[in-house]
């Protein structure tokens, strides 16, 4: 997800890291063991004069499957549930008024979004450095 955040107009860094669980500073082992509660997640820093806080939900919910509990791809684990995680009620809003229209367009397929919404903001955890930008060090390219 970090890569694609980071192409789009307006975004001015995104950083990996952990959120949602009970543990400080955790790494990036303990959060794949599943026992810390974390979501591998990504903070994005952006202009809103530049783009909408709207226009990174609709994004989030086009990259990735919000109907598949604890798995994105290939990827399987608590830590790859799908979750939003809001500073405010407005972004909460946000958040279940594009949940409620990929419904109601048909685009969940029949199936149920099981993307947690989460507010407050819990603490985000960094992620250590060969995590950050890893697909643009890993790939030799930030993918449009």
């Amino acid at each position: 997800m970090e890569d694609r955040f980071a192409a789009l107009d307006g975004v001015v860094d995104v950083v990996s890291g952990y959120m949602g669980g009970h543990l400080d500073h955790p790494t990036y082992e303990q959060v794949c063991s599943g026992q810390t509660g974390h979501a591998e997640t990504v903070e994005i820093h952006y202009h809103p004069d530049q783009i909408r806080y709207s226009d990174l939900v609709k994004r989030f919910f086009a990259l990735h499957d919000s109907t598949t509990p604890d798995q994105q791809g290939a990827n399987v684990g608590s830590q790859y549930r799908s979750v939003v995680f809001c500073n405010d009620s407005k972004e909460e809003q946000q958040v279940q008024q594009q949940i409620d229209r990929l419904a109601e367009e048909g685009l969940l397929k029949g199936r149920s979004c099981c993307t947690q919404v989460i507010s407050p903001l819990p603490k985000f955890w960094r992620a250590e450095e060969y995590h950050q930008h890893y697909y643009q060090k890993h790939r030799g390219f930030i993918s449009r």
